[in-house]
C-alpha cells in the first residue's frame, strides 16, 4: 500500500508541473487583426446535425474574413440537416451542399466524409471544423496569421466547450482537464518527436499542397482518434503542427445531456490511450481511487505526528484544487463550478472506464448509428 501511495502522489505532482507549465507557457491561439486575403476552404462533415448546424452557418456568415468557400457534406442524415444547408445556400453563393458517397469497407464515417470534402476543396487552407462548432469574430484571420508565424502545416485548435445543461459540466470539461494535465502542450510545435502530439479534430487547419501531398484522413481513414493520429502523420512527414487553446475565438458545444456525453466519450476514451485497457485503467486508478491509499494505516504510521499528517493531506488537496484552478482558467471554464463537480468529475471517467471496456469486449461501440472499430 505505501508504494501504492507514492506512485499516486509523484503522479499528482507530476500533473501539477505539467498543467502550470502550461499555464505559464500560455498556449493560447493569439488574437491578430493581421488582413488575410488567402481563400480558406471551410469543410464541415455533417450527420444529423439539424440542431446544431443552424449555429454554425450563421457564424461563419457573420465573419468578417470574406474570402472563403463553405463546402457541408451531408453525410446519409434522417432529420432536416440537408434542408435547413440548402435553405441557407440560396441567401450564401459561397455555400454548397453536398451529398456523402456510401462509406466504404475500412473507413470510419467521419474520416470518409472529410476525405471527400479535401477533394472538392480548392482553398490555400482548409478548416475542417465539426458541425456543432460556432466560429468566433477574428478566428480565420489569427488561425491563418498563426500558420504563417510558425511555418505550419496544420495547425489544431481545442475549443471552449460551451455546457448549459449540469449534466454536460458533470463530464464535458474532462476532455481538457485530461489533456492540460498530461502534456505541455507548446511541445507538440517545439520537438520533432512525433510521438508528442495532439489534436481537436473539431477544428484543424490545414495547408492544403501539404494536405493532398500526404492525404491525411485517408491515412487515418480506420482511426478512432483521427485527430492525433493525423498530426503525428504530419510530424513523421517532417512537416510542422501545433496545437493550441482558443482563447475565446472559437467554440463548441458537444453534447446537450449527461447520457449524451458520456456516449460520447466513452467511444473513444480508451482510443486516447492506444487502446490499451491497462493503460487506461492504470491512469483513472490513479487519479481517482488511488487516493484511498492515503488512509491505510501503513501509510499514515510513515508520519511523526498528526501535524505531520496534516501538512501531506493538506499538500495534496493543494495539488488538486490548483489544478483545476488552472486547467479552468486555461480552457475558459468557471473555476468554481469545476471544484464543486470534480468528485462527480472523477466518479464519471470511472464509469466511462467501465462502458468503454464492456464496448471493447462486446465490439458494440457506435456513434451516430454507425459501429466504431477499435484496433
Amino acid at each position: 500500500m505505501i508504494a501504492i501511495a507514492i506512485l499516486v502522489y509523484c503522479f499528482l505532482v507530476i500533473r501539477f508541473v505539467v498543467t502550470l507549465n502550461n499555464c505559464i507557457s500560455k498556449p493560447f491561439l493569439p488574437y491578430s487583426s493581421q488582413p488575410h486575403t488567402e481563400l480558406v476552404s471551410i469543410l464541415v462533415p455533417a450527420r444529423n446535425e439539424a440542431l446544431n448546424i443552424p449555429h454554425l452557418l450563421a457564424s461563419i456568415q457573420q465573419q468578417e474574413y470574406s474570402n472563403y468557400e463553405l463546402i457541408v457534406l451531408d453525410d446519409d442524415s434522417s432529420d432536416e440537416t440537408a434542408a435547413i444547408i440548402n435553405q441557407f445556400v440560396t441567401t450564401e453563393p459561397r455555400c454548397k451542399l453536398i451529398s456523402g458517397k456510401p462509406l466504404p469497407e475500412g473507413w470510419l464515417g467521419k474520416n470518409w466524409a472529410c476525405h471527400q470534402l479535401a477533394m472538392l476543396a480548392s482553398g490555400k487552407y482548409l478548416l475542417f471544423v465539426d458541425a456543432d462548432v460556432r466560429i468566433g469574430e477574428g478566428f480565420i484571420r489569427s488561425a491563418i496569421q498563426e500558420m504563417k508565424r510558425k511555418n505550419l502545416s496544420l495547425l489544431s485548435v481545442f475549443n471552449d466547450q460551451v455546457m448549459l445543461s449540469a449534466g454536460e459540466k458533470m463530464v464535458v470539461p474532462l476532455m481538457h482537464y485530461l489533456l492540460l494535465t498530461l502534456l505541455p502542450l507548446r511541445l507538440v510545435y517545439s520537438t520533432k518527436n512525433h510521438q508528442i502530439a495532439a489534436a481537436s479534430g473539431q477544428c484543424m487547419l490545414f495547408e492544403a499542397e501539404a494536405y493532398h501531398t500526404h492525404q491525411f484522413h485517408q491515412q487515418a481513414k480506420a482511426e478512432v482518434v483521427e485527430d492525433i493520429y493525423i498530426m503525428q502523420r504530419v510530424k513523421k512527414a517532417g512537416l510542422t503542427g501545433a496545437a493550441c487553446l482558443a482563447n475565446g475565438l472559437i467554440h463548441c458545444r458537444m453534447y446537450s445531456s449527461y447520457q449524451e456525453a458520456i456516449a460520447g466519450f466513452s467511444k473513444n476514451l480508451m482510443a486516447g490511450f492506444g487502446n490499451r485497457v491497462w493503460v487506461t485503467s492504470i491512469y483513472i486508478m490513479l487519479i481517482t481511487v488511488g487516493y484511498l491509499a492515503f488512509l491505510s494505516p501503513d501509510v499514515t504510521q510513515l508520519f511523526p505526528g498528526r501535524s505531520a499528517l496534516f501538512l501531506f493531506y493538506g499538500s495534496v488537496l493543494f495539488f488538486i484544487v490548483s489544478i483545476r484552478v488552472m486547467v479552468s482558467w486555461l480552457s475558459n471554464q468557471n473555476i468554481f463550478v469545476n471544484l464543486w463537480f470534480h468528485p462527480v468529475h472523477m466518479i464519471t471517467i470511472q464509469l466511462l472506464l467501465l462502458i468503454s471496456i464492456y464496448k471493447r469486449i462486446t465490439h458494440t461501440n457506435k456513434w451516430k448509428g454507425r459501429r466504431i472499430s477499435t484496433k
